[in-house]
């Protein structure tokens, strides 16, 4: 049985894109470049994508996520 830690997966997730879900409905993706206990994120190159009758992608840059804010963080598929 696997017993990775949340931070643990983070760690393998530096530097990898990564799919962020936040309060409100709002949804990021970038490239993970740190992180910290509080799950306060930075992202580079990041995208907020908006769905409606298409998909709007609004290009941000370099960003701090608040971790008070995110709900999911999806990983890419890693090899454990």
């Amino acid at each position: 049985m696997n017993s990775q830690k949340p931070l643990d997966l983070l760690s393998k997730s530096l530097d990898q894109r990564v799919l962020i879900k936040l309060k409100g409905g709002r949804e990021l993706r970038g490239k993970l470049r740190g992180f910290d206990q509080h799950m306060n994120l930075v992202l580079e190159n990041a995208e907020e994508v908006v769905y409606g009758d298409e998909e709007n992608i609004k290009n941000l840059g370099t960003i701090i996520v608040r971790g008070d804010n995110v709900i999911i963080i999806s990983p890419p598929r890693i090899k454990v």
